[in-house]
């Protein structure tokens, strides 16, 4: 069987039950036709690039599966059916991502306030990894 991620949008005005049970029809679908879920992630409701359908806003989930293209056909098929899902995308893949996703880690660094490549109180640091030297160097060589 072939290893597949598919995320997909479901409607902003459904609640976060309504998906879930969503994602259990869709994982039993999968079961049916002899395929294996091997993780569902729900990222919550975030902001689309461009309105959807008079949507602006969507609940996004992930699955990992291991399925036969049937399968994901037939998932896919009931997909388009359903009012409540505005898109999906389905993706071959090598291997699957054991762990949390990267959307997941996002989070989790958002949370704990992480800035990145600044510093805490947010300067900008040169190629060396030091304050610009005007900044660094005021007292040094006199007044400007």
């Amino acid at each position: 069987m072939a290893l597949y991620e598919h995320v997909y949008l479901a409607r902003q005005d459904v609640t976060a039950q309504q998906v879930e049970a969503l994602s259990e029809q869709f994982k039993t679908i999968i079961e049916q036709q002899g395929g294996k879920v091997e993780k569902i992630e729900y990222w919550g409701v975030k902001s689309l690039a461009y309105r959807i359908n008079k949507n602006r806003k969507a609940h996004f989930t992930l699955f990992n599966l291991d399925a036969p293209a049937s399968a994901v056909a037939e998932m896919e098929r009931q997909m388009r059916i359903n009012e409540d899902v505005l898109r999906f995308l389905t993706v071959r893949v090598e291997e699957l991502e054991q762990g949390p996703s990267a959307m997941m880690r996002k989070r989790d660094d958002d949370e704990r306030g992480e800035r990145g490549e600044r510093g805490e109180r947010g300067e900008r640091r040169g190629r060396s990894g030091s304050r610009r030297r005007d900044e660094a160097n005021i007292g040094e060589e006199g007044a400007f």
